[in-house]
């Protein structure tokens, strides 16, 4: 056999495997377990030390949620600001009222904490989340987000092991920048794709839709039936490499990996109580996935850009945030994992304080980056407080601004994450976990 006569068979062998991985949904094993190792450009830095947290739960309200109808709310204001939200509730901590339409987490205000006076001042979607996902402002570089800084520090390279990639989207990216940032692909989040609200996740390349485990066998002795060659060559590095990928590769489908992804394993009573909801089901899936010691786990809950009809979406959503994120502290707290697990929740920014009841908005709020707030909990943060305020229509900040820098720094001090040293990158410049102090990027000593 000559050399071109085995390159093509080679060709087309990878060809059948390539077809064979996307049908079996094998195409996530291919990405991550093959991931090229760090270059010089990107060195990994030395190992951190310790902090009290291990993991990081963000609930991301994609389009940026109303501060007044959530953690900040305004009655006294009157219609034009707190619209019909007129009685907020009080909470298990005295002087702390949340939205009336979120009484689990009422009841729980002792574990969290609320930072009433977040700001950038920007209304852009796409800026304004890169700023509170990086920390940075935009310049020549595009910094990581918070996801990507913890798997660069907490990740393969410092003693994270399994199948489960160390940072995880549920379900979709946003595609607003790249979470990556100039640390590459390597650090990129694996998105499960699949609903966890329907009777099976279909996670991608675990999961494949309408494909049982019985038929994923047997395309998996198909393909070694059909592999000539591959038997005929045993001790060629490239079928070496390929051969361990798909012995991983269906580890991930038919074992541990996929036994983590299937809700049905979980009581019903359970399921219902953080509710049969894409939300819902996306917290109970970041407890699980916590709870196997991945380090960094988003949720990107869409629905938050309400410029019309504001309110009517308030009261689809609200309930829904209520139920997903209180039952997910309780049952953190209840097995002990709330000490060692960051939770925060928040959106790009908050909306205009002053409804727009005029059409064609019909009871809107708009983009407003000037105040927004965010919720925190777990990993050392305190639970039970309120920093900062907005004044008395949620217009601006009134006391202690907190930008984004400042949140993601103190995140990173409780990760054991110096957020003062400098971030590898391709172009070996000076720059950076988080920008330096005199840029806004103190800690919130007053929550840790």
């Amino acid at each position: 056999m000559n050399s071109s006569s085995n390159s093509n068979m080679i060709t087309r062998r990878g060809m059948i495997r390539r077809a064979m991985w996307v049908g079996g949904g094998l195409v996530m094993a291919d990405h991550w377990l093959q991931a090229a190792p760090a270059t010089p450009a990107t060195a990994v830095p030395a190992k951190a030390p310790a902090g009290k947290a291990k993991s990081v739960i963000q609930i991301w309200l994609w389009g940026g949620a109303c501060h007044i109808d959530t953690f900040d709310p305004k009655p006294a204001a009157g219609r034009d600001y707190c619209g019909p939200f007129d009685k907020p509730l009080a909470t298990n901590v005295d002087g702390i009222r949340i939205n009336e339409l979120m009484p689990s987490l009422a009841k729980q205000a002792d574990k969290y904490s609320l930072i009433r006076s977040m700001t950038h001042g920007n209304n852009g979607h796409e800026t304004a989340a890169y700023i509170v996902q990086t920390g940075h402002q935009p310049d020549r570089l595009v910094y990581p987000s918070m996801g990507a800084i913890v798997s660069l520090f907490k990740g393969v390279d410092h003693g994270y092991s399994g199948m489960i990639p160390p940072y995880i989207v549920l379900t979709s990216l946003q595609g607003r920048f790249s979470e990556a940032g100039f640390l590459g692909l390597r650090y990129k989040p694996f998105a499960t794709g699949g609903d966890p609200g329907q009777k099976r996740f279909a996670v991608e390349g675990i999961v494949a839709e309408g494909i049982s485990d019985e038929r994923q066998v047997s395309r998996r002795d198909l393909l070694h039936g059909i592999d000539s060659l591959g038997r005929s060559m045993p001790g060629d590095p490239r079928f070496q490499q390929s051969d361990t990928c798909e012995k991983k590769a269906y580890e991930m489908i038919l074992g541990d990996a996929a036994k983590l992804y299937d809700l049905a394993t979980e009581k019903q009573e359970v399921r219902d109580r953080y509710g049969m909801n894409t939300f819902g089901q996306s917290c109970l899936m970041a407890r699980r996935l916590v709870e196997k010691g991945v380090p960094y786990v988003t949720i990107n809950y869409n629905g938050w850009d309400t410029h019309k009809q504001h309110f009517e979406a308030m009261r689809r959503k609200l309930p829904d945030l209520d139920a997903g994120l209180g039952s997910l502290l309780e049952d953190l707290a209840q097995q002990g994992l709330l000490d060692s697990t960051i939770v925060w929740c928040c959106g790009e920014f908050g909306r205009t304080p002053k409804v727009q009841w005029e059409s064609p908005w019909n009871g809107g709020r708009g983009h407003y980056g000037n105040v927004f707030s965010a919720l925190v909990a777990g990993g050392g943060f305190k639970g039970g407080q309120v920093l900062g305020s907005s004044d008395a229509t949620g217009s601006e900040v009134a006391e202690r601004p907190v930008h984004p820098a400042e949140l993601l720094g103190t995140m990173c001090s409780l990760l054991g994450i110096d957020p003062d040293q400098p971030m590898p990158n391709p172009g070996g410049l000076e720059v950076t976990v988080m920008p330096p102090v005199e840029n806004g990027a103190g800690r919130l000593k007053e929550l840790i």
